[in-house]
């Protein structure tokens, strides 16, 4: 098998004058945008970093990203990349537990970096893209250093959430994330030379799976930092090819009014996944974008695992509704619905959804215990309850736990009912999801007050911004004065106060 830099290596010299990166008015061919790559790895190198030393990366989609996504696998660096919707203290949090010896930073984004600058000894290095960058790249020697790789060496450490709220590592190897993107390109239409991939999610998170596939098909890929709905219609209509999307992106592209007529006729395929999405919206975007539309199902830890093409997704299938299906198993991966005694379950009964794929973790990054858990015999039990019809197609029905995925993004109950607990006032609070329009899911923040105190729901909202970043925080506080629902052993009756906020008392896995 090989690995990741050989196999960019080896197509950006097939294809050195081609063009490989655009973003806004700036574009690089395959030779320009590999010899950046190389500058900045053996930038980094001069720095004292060397060979697998992990090093993070907090930016937008642009053209110095690519520069250190190509150059963290030219100098098998292994990449840690941060989310810039966390809290500064997140960062540290994913910095330090992963023992990073430096980190890249767009300027605008440098100050978010300052806590673990204070607080991490083991951070080396702060390399702030000003001003200063391009001088600074174009000093940096232009030949390969070329360091050996193992395909069992780390290649990216990409987080998730936790149980406790605390992002959890899951590091791949070439070998894992090489089998990963086999797998990604597998159900789709075969990627050629001068196809694109626009990338309005970030390279950093679940569009970064494609952007090694179309490089080296000798495709170009397209960076965009924001997402707007009316320029990314447009680019779209101009460039076709494939993109990977969340549904909340898909339900405000479905809902935006364009001044001309956009004819997408040379999309090859739109990719949705990170949380479930409504057949409304799906059907909406088959209208608009016709038959590109594919679905996928998977964990942080393991993905694809299920995967609808467009002809699987809306037909008429004796035995299945596909409309209401997260996709069919991976032709490479197992999965199978299992019981409390993780056993395999029959077609159309309900259990955990348990997957095993090439190119999933062997451990979680430092978590011992937590891997013990949810790595079993070389399956990853996930948090999805489901079932697989007679056809092989999935279906999710709930969560063992109470994550909310609201617009594609994982939040954790516990770390917004630590922040707001914070608050002086508050007696009791539990935090769960409920509906909503545009992102799917969203935190309900559920409040008991100590007697004769007060807050406005603008305060508690205010606590959480603060504490966690604008992606952790509720969209709504509910106030009550008894105490909240318990169990007979004392454990708050989550589902009961859950229940309450969705259509027909029932908390299912909708979408957007």
């Amino acid at each position: 098998m090989i690995n990741a830099r050989d196999a960019m290596r080896r197509a950006a010299a097939w294809n050195r004058d081609r063009t490989a990166i655009i973003s806004n008015d700036r574009s690089l061919t395959f030779a320009e945008a590999w010899t950046r790559g190389i500058r900045l790895a053996n930038g980094l190198l001069a720095m004292g970093l060397k060979p697998q030393d992990r090093i993070a990366v907090l930016e937008d989609n642009c053209i110095e990203a690519s520069d250190f996504f190509l150059a963290a696998a030219i100098g098998n660096f292994a990449r840690v990349p941060l989310y810039k919707r966390n809290a500064p203290e997140a960062h540290a949090h994913m910095i330090g537990h992963t023992g990073c010896r430096a980190v890249v930073v767009s300027a605008e984004y440098a100050n978010e970096i300052e806590h673990a600058q204070k607080t991490l000894a083991g951070l080396e290095h702060v390399i702030v893209r000003d001003g200063g960058y391009e001088d600074w790249l174009a000093r940096q020697s232009d030949v390969d250093p070329n360091p050996a790789i193992d395909l069992d060496d780390i290649y990216i450490i990409r987080h998730s959430g936790g149980t406790t709220g605390l992002p959890k590592g899951m590091a791949f190897s070439h070998r894992q994330w090489m089998n990963m993107e086999r797998d990604w390109i597998t159900r789709l239409p075969p990627m050629e030379a001068g196809d694109a991939c626009t990338h309005v999610a970030p390279i950093s998170h679940g569009s970064g799976y494609v952007f090694i596939p179309i490089w080296m098909a000798g495709g170009y890929n397209v960076l965009e930092a924001k997402f707007e709905a009316r320029k990314v219609l447009k680019l779209l209509s101009q460039n076709g090819g494939y993109m990977f999307t969340v549904p909340t992106m898909v339900s405000d592209l479905v809902g935006t009014k364009m001044d001309e007529k956009l004819s997408f006729a040379k999309m090859k395929a739109l990719v949705i996944g990170g949380s479930p999405i409504l057949p409304a919206t799906a059907l909406a975007a088959r209208e608009l974008f016709g038959p590109c539309l594919h679905q996928m199902y998977g964990e942080t830890e393991a993905t694809p695992a299920a995967w609808m093409t467009p002809q699987e997704w809306f037909s008429e299938v004796p035995g299945s509704q596909p409309l209401l299906a997260a996709g069919k198993v991976m032709p490479f991966a197992y999965l199978e619905i299992r019981d409390q005694n993780n056993k395999a379950l029959p077609v159309g009964e309900i259990g955990t959804v348990t997957i095993q794929n090439d190119g999933q973790v062997k451990a979680i990054w430092n978590e011992p215990d937590l891997t013990k858990q949810r790595l079993v015999d070389g399956w990853l039990i996930t948090g999805d309850v489901g079932k697989l019809d007679e056809n092989g197609y999935l279906y999710l029905v709930d969560r063992k736990d109470d994550m909310i995925i609201s617009g594609g993004f994982n939040i954790w109950p516990a770390e917004l009912e630590i922040a707001i607990s914070t608050l002086p006032e508050v007696r009791e609070v539990a935090v769960v999801r409920g509906p909503h329009e545009r992102w799917g899911e969203t935190p309900i923040a559920i409040v008991v007050l100590h007697e004769g105190k007060t807050l406005t729901e603008q305060q508690v909202i205010d606590v959480c911004n603060d504490k966690l970043g604008a992606l952790k925080r509720p969209t709504k506080v509910v106030f009550r004065t008894e105490l909240l629902p318990r169990t007979p052993v004392g454990k708050v009756q989550r589902r009961a106060l859950r229940d309450a906020f969705w259509a027909g008392g029932t908390a299912t896995m909708k979408g957007s």
